[in-house]
């Protein structure tokens, strides 16, 4: 009997128990649906995430002072860490909750203090409008760059550069509207406003620099920005406890070690149905050999030997194994859609996943059909024959 002619007879058998077929299949059906679905989840949320912290800025570098003793930065001292040792662009920052005000519209947002310079280091772009320049902050002209939300929430559909708006009763000039970039980990990016460093420490009574953002020179520099800033801080405080410092490359690389680990895990639990399926294949695979036990006989009697009763079997097992992956990766395919939908981020199963899955069903098939496949392939045929 060749491959063919075992591969139809398997197929005949599985086809001529539909409801058994399917109830066995149901453990491969769960567990394949589980495996695509919780990856790609945990694979579509890595991939949300990374894009968020990627958003922050190019190569961002982020330190703050933490110490609760006053800690005097000046803004020259900001200035003359621009191009050192590793680093490219940098800006202090100052922020504080506000509330903006336009006619009778309110908008709860955020203050920033800044100079030219974060708007690249933050990777923002002005879709009407300019950004702060340095004749802004030497003036201490009272001049805003706001976000969309803000501009929306204050001016509706007019047009915004050059209306005036009240930030904790000072009257600000619009300048520019920042283009839209959504949420990120830090929180909307649309919902501020950025003034020049200057006035924002007059109106906040914050002499002090607590803040520094800096982009690295190159991919490669981001190392030797961050030393360079530890070193100008520690200069500062006298404690590494005092300030905090962290990168862009930070932040990924600590979360791709969390969600690589959760989605392993949630790999790992789905897979335990699988193994379950696999154990409910073997069951009814025992069954049906012992049903089949003349049918077994009579083959063997006509010369069949035991190679073919075993690929027989163990085709049965892989069919039935198979049939359900494809099925599960369907509904799995389906369900990913779904959920993606419905958590408004972009969910698909990769080719790597589908394969995975395929791959997992068919072992699956071959470890627990080959003890019931075995197990037909060794009877005697006088013994089957002998069967009631």
């Amino acid at each position: 009997m060749n491959f063919m002619q075992s591969l139809r007879m398997a197929w005949l058998s599985v086809i001529s128990n539909k409801m058994r077929s399917f109830l066995t299949m149901l453990g491969i059906i769960i567990g394949v649906f589980a495996v695509t679905v919780l990856v790609s989840i945990g694979q579509g949320a890595t991939a949300n995430i990374t894009g968020q912290i990627q958003g922050l800025g190019s190569n961002m570098i982020a330190a703050s002072v933490t110490s609760k003793s006053p800690v005097y930065i000046s803004l020259s001292e900001v200035n003359h860490l621009q191009n050192a040792n590793g680093l490219g662009t940098v800006a202090p920052l100052i922020s504080s909750p506000s509330t903006a005000k336009s006619g009778t519209r309110t908008q709860s947002t955020t203050l920033e203090g800044t100079t030219p310079g974060y708007d690249t280091v933050r990777s923002l772009s002005v879709q009407d409008g300019r950004f702060l320049t340095q004749t802004d902050t030497d003036n201490r002209s009272a001049v805003a760059v706001i976000g969309t939300d803000v501009a929306d929430a204050l001016f509706g559909s007019r047009s915004v550069v050059g209306q005036t708006m009240q930030v904790q009763g000072r009257s600000f000039r619009i300048i520019g509207v920042l283009t839209h970039k959504g949420s990120s980990v830090t929180g909307s990016n649309d919902n501020r406003i950025i003034v020049p460093v200057t006035i924002a420490q007059r109106m906040l009574h914050q002499t002090q620099i607590t803040s520094i953002m800096a982009s690295s020179q190159t991919n490669d520099s981001v190392d030797q920005g961050v030393h360079t800033l530890e070193t100008f801080l520690f200069r500062k405080t006298h404690s590494t406890k005092d300030y905090t410092i962290f990168s862009q490359s930070d932040l990924l690389s600590t979360l791709n070690t969390i969600t690589g680990t959760l989605t392993a895990m949630l790999g790992a639990l789905a897979g335990i149905s699988l193994l379950v399926g696999g154990i409910g294949i073997m069951n009814i695979m025992l069954v049906s050999v012992t049903e089949r036990t003349r049918e077994i006989g009579i083959r063997k009697a006509i010369g069949a030997g035991r190679g073919n009763i075993l690929i027989q079997f163990l085709i049965e097992s892989i069919l039935i194994s198979l049939t359900g992956g494809v099925i599960g990766l369907i509904f799995g395919g389906i369900g990913t859609y779904i959920i993606g939908r419905f958590m408004k981020i972009s969910l698909s199963i990769s080719p790597g996943i589908a394969l995975l899955a395929l791959v997992f069903a068919l072992t699956v098939g071959i470890v627990f059909g080959i003890y019931p496949a075995n197990k037909a392939s060794k009877m005697r045929p006088i013994d089957a024959l002998r069967y009631e």
